[in-house]
Parts: structure tokens; sequence; C-alpha cells
């Protein structure tokens, strides 16, 4: 998709007029900004709005740049807009310090690799700099809210529906009106053709669906109407529930020897389950609900009292206490343009109520690749200590979960496995700091699970590793952090389409389960190491299917009593954490 930045002037051409003038300096414009892609215009004032292009209050561009192309799959960039939605809120907004131009600079860095024209994002700066801009400040901030910070109307713009677009940024062509019903999860499907009909019976062979055959002269179809409409929102992405008026659609009501309405039909993955006719709607409701359940049978381990298990964090562990950071550049060039500027950026970061522009994320990259293959391995430590506390910002972890930055994380991994036992504690430590920070964006959290297995593969060496290091227990706190984050991901990416497939792989759930378990039974000095730990194996046992490899581990480890015999020195030395072990043994993994 190509990415656009939609350039306004607030001012109308006033600043161009007298800013000479006011100021004593040449303003061209007072510029807000947007950007726009795949048919949607995304802006920030009362928070992130959408709208298609040029039909806001501000009318039509007084200027649109071209910055580049992106490819990011639709899910990752409503990720990562999604992050940002924390960042960017209606109260946060700053006419000098977070405006517009800091969102649009933010989101053009996620999406094409650069921000947008400097003399965009200085101009604020510029207005301060100037004895009269300093006295207008007030003034300005209160004429220009009902402008800045006006609603927009609500539009359907949702990323699913922007202009047709595919993924992966094609054009979605004739197929366009089929992907869209796909899109319209909780909603009856209203269909007349017999292509978007196989389309959308296509896309719910893994899951169920259901046809309503109707007529415009069928009264009692109508009765039925909004329990249909009911289960539809109920289900979600879990069922497709379509509704077929055969006074239009002849050829369906042929294809399926539809003679009388209400009939209906139910698909249990890709194959007729059940077909009855009229207005029964307890019926239905029935029929419909026992059809998703046969399709999601419940797991057994969601009927278990666990309330200690189930009350794990909901967030990613992070890392972000230092010490004086000019103790830390020092050990780096300083010399070099981007340390100052990431020192900047995280100092300002700290002591600021607004969020600080975003420094140059590319050039950091290329700057830390560099740091891996030149720096000696007691100074890489400083740069990756420099990288740990930019990755706090969901914004910088986003960068670095997409290419170029992803790169960075790849080749890290490896100069780690090439040193092997000779590498230096303080830069193991620090680098497992930094991938447990990495999870503190959504984008990386649904990326390390799904699209990037070679990634993955190495982390959970790296952490199986760390786990059972007798020597650093703070190592062991640290993994057992990036263990709990990685099993979070795990989890969550399960449960939003309750498919277990969607999280973990085997080999490396595996891997996962058997270091955490041999890990608490070792530990005898950390009580954060073991809780993180418990946590990590609870969040693998928790929708494990029943008959796969983790299961099975569990009994043949016989895990249970494994846990139970460790009772007596939990109560002894990790008093905190006896509910949680006795949870985890006599619950979880009793059956």
């Amino acid at each position: 998709m190509d990415v656009q930045l939609y350039v306004y002037d607030l001012s109308k051409g006033l600043a161009r007029q007298l800013s000479m003038q006011l100021l004593g300096t040449q303003i061209d414009a007072v510029y807000h900004t947007a950007l726009v892609f795949g048919g949607v215009e995304y802006l920030f004032g009362a928070g992130i709005q959408t709208c298609t292009p040029a039909s806001s209050h501000l009318g039509n561009p007084v200027e649109i740049i071209d910055l580049g192309q992106t490819c990011l799959p639709e899910y990752v960039i409503a990720e990562y807009l999604d992050s940002l939605r924390k960042t960017y809120t209606p109260e946060s907004y700053d006419l000098f310090m977070h405006n517009c131009n800091n969102f649009t600079n933010d989101f053009a860095l996620f999406l094409v690799g650069k921000g947008i024209p400097e003399h965009i994002t200085s101009l604020p700066q510029t207005v301060l700099n100037t004895p009269f801009g300093q006295m207008l400040r007030p003034s300005l901030e209160q004429s220009m809210k009902s402008v800045t910070q006006a609603p927009v109307p609500p539009q359907n713009t949702a990323l699913h529906a922007t202009n047709g677009a595919l993924p992966n940024g094609t054009s979605a062509g004739h197929g366009q009106d089929a992907t869209k019903q796909l899109d319209e999860h909780g909603k009856v499907h209203d269909v007349t053709s017999s292509k978007v009909l196989q389309s959308l019976l296509g896309a719910a062979k893994a899951s169920c669906a259901a046809i309503f055959f109707t007529s415009a002269t069928c009264p009692p179809c109508k009765i039925v109407y909004p329990a249909y409409d009911q289960l539809a929102a109920e289900a979600g992405s879990k069922a497709t529930l379509i509704k077929v008026d055969i006074s239009r659609a002849y050829d369906i009501a042929s294809q399926y020897s539809v003679r009388a309405t209400p009939t209906f039909m139910t698909f249990l993955h890709g194959e007729k389950e059940n077909q009855w006719n009229g207005a029964d709607e307890g019926k239905l409701l029935g029929n419909i609900r026992m059809l998703i359940q046969m399709a999601y049978p419940p797991h057994p381990h969601s009927s278990l009292r666990l309330n200690l298990i189930r009350g794990h964090p909901s967030s990613p562990v992070s890392f972000s206490k230092h010490g004086p950071l000019e103790k830390l550049v020092t050990k780096l060039d300083t010399s070099d343009p981007i340390v100052a500027e990431m020192r900047s950026f995280i100092e300002s970061r700290e002591s600021s109520d607004f969020a600080i522009g975003l420094p140059d994320l590319p050039e950091f990259a290329s700057y830390l690749q560099s740091s891996i293959d030149t720096l000696e391995l007691n100074v890489l430590f400083a740069a990756m200590d420099l990288w740990r506390l930019s990755l706090v910002d969901p914004r910088v972890s986003g960068f670095f979960s997409i290419l170029p930055g992803q790169v960075t994380i790849d080749k890290l991994l490896r100069h780690l496995f090439n040193f092997g036992a000779t590498c230096s504690y303080p830069l193991r430590l620090t680098s497992l700091h930094v991938l447990a920070n990495l999870f503190t964006s959504p984008v990386f959290c649904g990326k390390i699970v799904r699209q990037m297995p070679e990634t993955l593969a190495s982390i959970t060496t790296f952490v199986a590793e760390s786990l059972l290091d007798d020597q650093h227990p703070q190592a062991r706190v640290v993994a057992s952090a990036l263990a709990f984050n990685l099993t979070l991901s795990h989890q969550k990416a399960i449960t939003e389409n309750d498919q277990p497939s969607d999280g973990i792989p085997d080999t490396e759930a595996v891997e996962l389960t058997a270091s955490l378990f041999e890990a608490i039974q070792r530990e005898k000095e950390s009580d954060e190491a073991l809780r993180l730990e418990l946590f990590a194996l609870s969040l693998l046992a928790l929708n494990a299917p029943v008959d796969g490899e983790i299961s099975q581990m569990f009994k043949v480890m016989d895990m249970a009593n494994a846990l139970r015999s460790k009772f007596k020195e939990v109560k002894e030395k990790f008093p905190n954490q006896v509910g949680l072990v006795k949870e985890l043994a006599d619950e979880l993994l009793a059956g």
C-alpha cells in the first residue's frame, strides 16, 4: 500500500503573511498532518481518529507527500495502532509538545521506516524559540483547540475495510465483495450470490456455518430474525451465520433444494451437519449453540477452579531501572550522534508528561548491528543496555518487531550463540533484558508466536539455558520473566481464536516446558524467579491439547507428584508461592 502524508495549514495562509511581523521569523504554515493509506486517513486530535481522505473539518490538504510503501499485514498495523492509542489519548494532546505531527511521525516510522519532514516536526520549537512565541503560547493553544481537537464524525473506515486492500497491500479486485463479507464477524451475512456463499462456507471449513433460507413473503421468518442476529453477535468469529432470501437468489435455493421457508442448514468443518424447518426460536438457539460447541469443544481445564493461576499478570514483564546514563554512555563512542540522541530520548521520556518524539530508529538499528560486529564484549553490553532502555517505549519495540529492526534481534542472538559459554555475563544478562522488553509492543507479542519461527527457536533455547544458570540468580529471574512473556503471548494467541495451533509450536513448547519444570525443581534462592516459572508452566498447560505432546509430557514426567514433593521446601523458603504450587499440582496437572 502507498503511504501518503496529507499536510494541512491550520492558519489558512495567515502564518505566511504575518509570521515575520509577529515572531521575527518566517513560517510558511501552521502544519497539521495526517497519514493516508488503503483509502483511510489517520489523524490525531480528539484521540486517534479515522476518516475517508480529505473529508474531515480540516478541508483539503495544501500538500500531499508520498512517503513510500508498506507491505505490513493489516493485523500488524492494527496492533501497532492500538498500542499508539495508549500514548495518543484526547487528554494528552498539546499543540506544541504532543500533537498530530508527533503521531504521524511515529506511525510513518513504523510503516515505511522513516519519519515526516523535519521542517514540520520542528515547527513548534521554532515558534517557542522566539520571545513573542512564548508569550502567545497560551492564547494559541486555546484558540486552536476547537480546530485541532474537533471530533471527526464516525465513518466505516476500519482497517479491514480499507478500500478492498488485502494484507499484502494488493487490491481485492473482483473478490472484494467476498473479502469484505468474510471480515464482518459477529453479523449475519445477507447473501444473494452463489459465489459469495461458497466463499463464506469455504472460509468456515475450520469451524462451522449456518444458512437461514428466508423470503420476503414469509411472516414466520421475521419472528426469528432477532434471535438469528443475536446468535451471530454471540458467535463472533467462531461461526459464520448466513441469510439467503430465496425470492432473490433462485439459483441458491435450487442448488440446496429449498422449497419452503424458513429452512435452516448447518455445516461443521465443511460438511453438512443438520437441516430443519420452522420458526421455532428455542430450537434455533439450541441447535446453533450446540453447533458452536461441537466446533469448539470446551477444554477440560476451563471448568477448573484456578483462581491464582488465572490471576496471572496480564501484561508482559519489562525492565526499566537503570543507573546514571552518563556512566553508561561513557563506555561508548559519545561523539556518535545516535548515542547522544538515544540518551536524550531516554532521559526526556522519563522526565516528560508527554510522549517524546521518536529518535532516528533506522539509524539506531544500524548502529546496534555495527556494534555487534565491532565492539568488544565488555563494551557491547553498554550498547545493548541503551537498546534495552529504549525498548520500554512500545513504539520502539514495535519498530524492532518489523524489518529492518527484526534483523537486529536475529543478529544479537546469533552473536550470543557464536560465543556460547565464553559470552560475558553482563552481555548475557542485558540481552535477556532486551528480549524481555521487546514484549512491551503487542506487535512483537503477536509476531513472535505467528511469524518469526527462527527467532522464536533461538529465544527459546537462550531462555532454556539461562533458566538453569546455577551461578547467576539474577539471570534466572530475567530468564523466568522472558519465559513468562513468551507463554503469555502463547496463551493470548490461542484464546483469540480458540485454536491451540495458533500458539507456540510443539518443538519450542516442549523445550520450554522441560526447562521450566527443571528450573522449578532446582530453584532455591529467588521467590520472583519461582513465581514467574510457575505462571509460565501453568500457561503452557492451561490450553494444551489433551492428547498433545505437552499433556503427554506432564504425565510421563509425573510433574504433579514431583511438584507435590516440593511442597515442604516451598513452604519453608517461598511461603508466598505455596498456593500457586498446590493449584498447579493438585488441579491443573492432576488429570
